[in-house]
Formats: C-alpha cells, sequence, structure tokens
C-alpha cells in the first residue's frame, strides 16, 4: 500500500508532466499557426502588384504562414490563425500600385509605405479600416483624389505627405483620437476647413504647407485647442491674421512663410508663451514689429524676412535669451542697430541685409559669444569695422556687402583674428580708390574658403598674402582696379575651384599652374563651402550673360572667369584636364593663336566665352564632343572655316560667331566647297560697335589683300590697312548681399 505523503508526490509529479505537455502542445501550435487565410490573401494580391525581390517575401515555401514575412506584424493566435495588425514597408523601394486587396486587412492597425516609389491613387477601402490607427503613405508618388470624408474612427496618426494628390483636402470627421495631420508637399487646392478641429481635442500637429490653398484663416482653428505645430507655408493663403491664431497657448511651431498675408503683426502674439520657431517670411506683412519678445521667454527662432515691416528694432530683442535666429532680411527697417548682445547668449544666426539700418557697426555684436552667421549687407552703415571684431571669437560667416564702410586696410587686418571666419564678403565698399594691406599685415585667415572682395575699386596688384589661405575654395575680386599679372600661386591653390578676377586691368600670359588647379581635375569632389542655410549670397552678373546668376554659395559652379582683362598669349591647352570646369570665360582681352582641341576635354564643362579676342585658325570640331555646353561665344575674333555641326553647336545662336566674316557654315552664310581659306578679311565694319563696348583695347591692323585672277597675269593689287579699336567696357556688375 503506497502511503498517503507518496501518493501525493507521485500525483503532484504526473501532473507537472501533463502541464509540461500541454505547454509544450501549445507552444508547437502557436510556433505553426500560420497566419489567417483572408489575411494572407489580401497580402498575396498586394504582393502581386510589387516587385517581390523589394520586399522580401517567400510565397512559395514550405508554409503559407505570413507572420515571419519583414514588414508583417501579426497579433495572438486565434481560431483561424494569427492576424496581421502590422504593415511596415518604409523605404523599401518599392515600385507598383497599391492593391485594393490591402483594404481586405480588416485588422490593421498600423501601416506605414513611405518612402518608396508607389503610384497611382489610394483604394478607397483603404480608408474606411475601423481599427487603422497610424497611416504613412508619405514620399511617393500617388496621385488622384482623396474622398473628402473618410471613416477612419480610430486613426491618431495621418500622413500622406509628399505625394501628387489633388482636389479638396479630405476630412476625419469621427475620429476623435486624431492628433497629426500631415498633407505637406501635395496639389491640394482650395479654403482650408477648419472643420477638422472639431473632430478630435486632442489633433496637436496639423501640416498643410506647399500646396495651392487659397482664401483666408479659418478662425475655426481656434478650435484645435490643443495644437502646438502649425505648418501652412508656401501656399497662397491671404487676408490679416485672425486673433483666434494667437488664442493657442500650446502652440509650439508656427509657419506662415511664402503666401499672401497682409496687414500688421498684433501685439496678441505675446500670448503665445511656449512659441519656439515662428516664420512669417515672404508676405505682405507691413508696419512695426510688434514689442513682445519679454513674453516669449522659449522663443528660439524669429524669422520674418521679405516683408513690408518698417521701424526700428524692439527693444525687447535685447532680452530674448533663448533666441538662435533673428532673421529680418529684405524689409524696410531702419534707425541704428540698437542690439544688447549681453541679453542674447545663444544667438547664432543674425540677419538684418536688405533693409536701411544707418550709422555704425555696434561695437557691442561680439558680446553675442555663439553667433556664427552675421549679415549686415546692404544697409546704409558706415565707418569702419570696430576693432572689437579681434575678439569675434564664434564669427564664421560675415556678409558686409552694399554698404558704405571704409579703410579696407584696417578691416582685413581686424577680421583676420577671427579664428574660425570661413566666409567673408565686403563687395561694394571701400570706394576711395584703397588698396590691399601689405603681405606682412596680414597672418590670419587660416580657416577662410570664402573670399569677395568685388567691386571696391581697389587699386595695386593681386596681394601676395592671398597665397597663404590655403582652404581657400571661393575667390571673387572682380570688378576692381588690379593690374599686373596674374600669379602663379593663384593656381597652385589646391581646394580652389571659382576664381573670378573679371574687369580688372590684369595682363600677361595665362600662367601654366591655372591649368593643373587640383579641385578643378578628376576625383576631386570636395567643391562646396560649408553649410550655406541661413547665409544667402546673390549674385548677378551681365546681364548677356545667361546662366550665370546664383543665389547660394552652394550653387557656384567650378569656374575660370578671367574676362574684361588685357591678357596676352596663347589658350593653354591644359585646360582640357580640368574635366570638373564648369565655366571658362576668357572674353574681353588680346589672347591670340588658335583656340586648342584640347579643350575638349573639359568633358563637364558648361559655359565656354572666348570672345573678343584674337584668335585664329578654325573652331575645333573636337568641341562637340562637350555634351553639356550650353553656352559657346567666339564672336569678334579672326576664326576661319566652317563651324562644327553636330552635339551641342545646333543649339548656338549666329550671335554667338559674329565678327568672324571667313567664318561659314550653320546660321552664318554656306561655305563653298572649293573655297581656300584665305587670310581674315578687314574687320572696318564691325569697329564702330566694339568701339561702344570696349575702352582703350588696341587690336593689331589686319591687312586684306584682292588678288585678281588672269591666266599667267596679275592684274592687279589692291592693299588695304585696316584696323580696329576696342574700347573695354565695365557695364556688367557683380553683386554679392
Amino acid at each position: 500500500m503506497v502511503p498517503r505523503e507518496g501518493f501525493l508526490a507521485l500525483l503532484s509529479v504526473r501532473a507537472c508532466c501533463f502541464l509540461f505537455f500541454l505547454i509544450r502542445v501549445r507552444q508547437s501550435f502557436c510556433e505553426n499557426q500560420t497566419c489567417d487565410s483572408k489575411d494572407l490573401n489580401a497580402l498575396l494580391g498586394f504582393a502581386n502588384e510589387l516587385d517581390l525581390a523589394k520586399l522580401g517575401w517567400v510565397l512559395n515555401g514550405p508554409s503559407s504562414g505570413c507572420c515571419d514575412w519583414p514588414g508583417v506584424t501579426c497579433g495572438p493566435p486565434t481560431v483561424n490563425g494569427r492576424r496581421v495588425v502590422g504593415l511596415d514597408l518604409s523605404g523599401k523601394s518599392l515600385r507598383g500600385s497599391i492593391s485594393d486587396s490591402l483594404a481586405g486587412l480588416d485588422q490593421l492597425k498600423r501601416l506605414d509605405l513611405s518612402v518608396n516609389s508607389l503610384q497611382g491613387g489610394v483604394p478607397p477601402q483603404l480608408l474606411r479600416l475601423h481599427l487603422l490607427e497610424f497611416i504613412d503613405l508619405s514620399t511617393n508618388q500617388l496621385k488622384g483624389v482623396i474622398p473628402a470624408n473618410l471613416s477612419l474612427p480610430a486613426i491618431q496618426v495621418f500622413n500622406i505627405s509628399y505625394n501628387q494628390f489633388t482636389g479638396g483636402h479630405p476630412m476625419l470627421g469621427g475620429s476623435g483620437d486624431l492628433t497629426s495631420f500631415d498633407l505637406t508637399s501635395n496639389e491640394f487646392y482650395g479654403p482650408i476647413d477648419a472643420g477638422i478641429c472639431n473632430s478630435s481635442a486632442k489633433i496637436r500637429i496639423l501640416r498643410f504647407s506647399e500646396n495651392s490653398f487659397y482664401g483666408d484663416l479659418p478662425r475655426g482653428l481656434r478650435n484645435c485647442s490643443s495644437l502646438t505645430e502649425l505648418w501652412l507655408s508656401m501656399n497662397d493663403l491671404s487676408g490679416d491674421l485672425p486673433d483666434a491664431l494667437f488664442d493657442m497657448a500650446s502652440m509650439t511651431q508656427l509657419f506662415l512663410q511664402g503666401n499672401q498675408f497682409s496687414g500688421d503683426l498684433s501685439t496678441n502674439m505675446s500670448n503665445l508663451s511656449n512659441l519656439v520657431e515662428i516664420d512669417l517670411s515672404l508676405n505682405r506683412f507691413s508696419g512695426l514689429i510688434p514689442d513682445v519678445f519679454g513674453s516669449l521667454a522659449k522663443l528660439e527662432s524669429f524669422s520674418a524676412r521679405s516683408n513690408k515691416l518698417v521701424g526700428n528694432l524692439p527693444s525687447s530683442l535685447s532680452k530674448s535669451s533663448s533666441l538662435r535666429v533673428l532673421n529680418l532680411n529684405n524689409n524696410s527697417l531702419g534707425g541704428e542697430i540698437n542690439l544688447d548682445c549681453s541679453g542674447m547668449p545663444k544667438l547664432s544666426t543674425l540677419d538684418l541685409g536688405s533693409n536701411s539700418f544707418s550709422g555704425r557697426i555696434p561695437d557691442l555684436l561680439p558680446h553675442c559669444v555663439q553667433l556664427k552667421t552675421l549679415n549686415l549687407a546692404r544697409n546704409n552703415l558706415t565707418g569702419e569695422i570696430p576693432h572689437s571684431f579681434k575678439n569675434f571669437t564664434s564669427l564664421s560667416d560675415l556678409s558686409l556687402s552694399g554698404n558704405h564702410f571704409s579703410n579696407i586696410s584696417s578691416a582685413l587686418q581686424i577680421l583676420q583674428y577671427c579664428p574660425k571666419l570661413t566666409r567673408l564678403i565686403l563687395t561694394r565698399n571701400f570706394h576711395g580708390g584703397e588698396m590691399m594691406p601689405p603681405v606682412d599685415a596680414i597672418q590670419g585667415f587660416r580657416k577662410m574658403e570664402l573670399l569677395v572682395i568685388a567691386n571696391c575699386a581697389l587699386a595695386g596688384s593681386i596681394p601676395a598674402w592671398l597665397a597663404t589661405l590655403t582652404r581657400l575654395k571661393v575667390l571673387d575680386i572682380s570688378s576692381n582696379r588690379l593690374s599686373g599679372s596674374i600669379p602663379t600661386w593663384l593656381g597652385n591653390l589646391d581646394s580652389l575651384f571659382y576664381l573670378d578676377l573679371s574687369n580688372n586691368s590684369l595682363g600677361g600670359q595665362l600662367p601654366k599652374s591655372l591649368a593643373r588647379m587640383q579641385s578643378l581635375v578628376s576625383g576631386n569632389k570636395s567643391l562646396q563651402v560649408g553649410s550655406d542655410k541661413n547665409f544667402p549670397f546673390y549674385m548677378k552678373r551681365n546681364p548677356g550673360d545667361k546662366g550665370l546668376q546664383y543665389n547660394q554659395i552652394s550653387s557656384l559652379p567650378p569656374s575660370l572667369i578671367l574676362s574684361y582683362n588685357t591678357l596676352v598669349g596663347r589658350i593653354l591647352p591644359g585646360f582640357g584636364n580640368l574635366v570638373d570646369l564648369l565655366v571658362l570665360d576668357l572674353s574681353w582681352n588680346n589672347l591670340s593663336g588658335n583656340i586648342p582641341a584640347e579643350l575638349s576635354g573639359m568633358t563637364s564643362l558648361e559655359i565656354l566665352k572666348l570672345s573678343h579676342n584674337n584668335l585664329t585658325g578654325t573652331i575645333p570640331s573636337s568641341l562637340t564632343n562637350l555634351s553639356f555646353l550650353s553656352g559657346f561665344d567666339v564672336a569678334y575674333n579672326n576664326l576661319v572655316g566652317q563651324v562644327p555641326s553636330g552635339g551641342q553647336f545646333s543649339t548656338f545662336s549666329g550671335s554667338d560667331f559674329e565678327g568672324n566674316p571667313e567664318l561659314c557654315g550653320l546660321l552664318l552664310s554656306p561655305c563653298e566647297e572649293s573655297k581656300d581659306l584665305l587670310p581674315p578679311a578687314s574687320r572696318e565694319n564691325n569697329t564702330a560697335g566694339i568701339v561702344t563696348l570696349k575702352e582703350n583695347k588696341s587690336k593689331s591692323a589686319i591687312v586684306s589683300l584682292f588678288i585678281g585672277i588672269g591666266i599667267g597675269i596679275v592684274a592687279n593689287i589692291l592693299l588695304a590697312v585696316a584696323y580696329r579699336v576696342s574700347l573695354k567696357s565695365h557695364s556688367g556688375s557683380v553683386m554679392y548681399c
């Protein structure tokens, strides 16, 4: 007889074994259970419209399960199998369309198909899934009209940004849990319906930017009482800003730039006590900037550029202890710059360019201890650069162009002590015929990457201290009165990819080092000058120079611009080694000889200007291999023969070849097959036009010989001597701000 204690022990062991058996059976069941057949069919239908290799799904494997497929999330087991509750295929490079079979996933809670190349429309049934909480179809190529009234009662995040949807914007009636609604960068149009704020009291993010919405800003937006972000930029909205906009005390980000809003800025802006970033740029706001910054303790960025604001800077700006970015460029603000930087310890970007500020640069600006970018261009500032700028240890980008500063020698000797200064623009100042400081006066600027001192009427030669700026990438000292020759060391600056010496009086031959510039040979891809997000740089060259117009430093093409000087000698065949060069402008000089066929080696070249020189010979047919060449000008030389055909040459106009009487073909006079190449004809007929364009420029006399043909007898010899005088034009201008 088994004792009672032993029986209980045996029973306990058997119970444990049986329980373990049940657990193993259940575990095996869970591991082998497939997804619901309905969901499987829905996914198979979806997959049939896409590239299976990108999906990574094995459709013909030993099991018909889908819960292990990449991007598929299933819920707990059910009698019929596990249900698909999530589908995340973001950034898979998917191509194709969204199948309506996807709407068969009726237990789906999360759908993310963003950052792919999906096309076509969105199946309406997909936007009626009653359990769907998150949908992100952003950054695809989807298009069509989204139904106005969607039925997504559980939706929390709705994102269809960066597609091509059109029509009126969708509404989400009955979606009481909605927190984020993003329609950015589509083709929606019409008024914005604030009724979406009636659907959910939880909405925190509304994004309508980069569409074609128009009309007034709806006052019903005040019903979005929990709103923290409102993005309405780059639309066609108009009218005054309603006071209701400033009742949303929880607002942290407000983006209204790029519309047609007008009127004065309300002092009720002070109610937005949680505001961190506001952008009112590119509108029609007028009047004064409200003096409310003392109430905006959390404000980090205030931008109102390109409006019609007037008056002085509000005094409360100097109390903005959290402010990092202040951009008031291109308004009509005036008076002195009365900022007290001791109260702005975090300010990193200050852009007051293109206004009417007057007086001197404040001595206390270096007290903005984190200030990196300072733009004061195109104002009415006077005097000299303050000596306190020697203590500007944080400054990296400085533009002072288009003012009335004096004493460039002092300015450069002071600014050389800014240890982080990377980009310096001083254009259109110092118009008293000043000279650059001597070589021993400048020993700083060791981190300088961009230096622009154009249109300053500077005299003397190219200063030798520039040779020490080994990091220099962009140098523009055009439109001055510099003389002498181009120094050899300029071509030895290994990082230099943009050089503009045009509109000076530089002479001599082209230094061979320019044909060996390391930044322009194959394989060098460092043709950038830092980040210029907050550093505007506008340049507009001579009106006739098509294509030479840039509005950011990052858009500057690799260039050699040496036009409007008195350079002599031949064009360097070695220029053909500069395979990364995009612009070569040698026009309006005294260059002679042939156009080297080796120039066809500049395979990236887009603009080649050789006009108004003394070039002879034919145009090399190899230049037709320059497949990116969009601008070509050899007018007013002594070129002969047939203009090459093919390639980009079929896109050029007759004016690009005029002033070469012995050229033929294309839009010029037809070439005679038996015609010998004769010496250049007289250019007397062109003299009048050239004289009005170019000053103080002599061309060698051209002798035209007419030979009368008779059998064995020379009937007559007429010798005509013509001359050509070209006047140098300085009408072109370069503008930086």
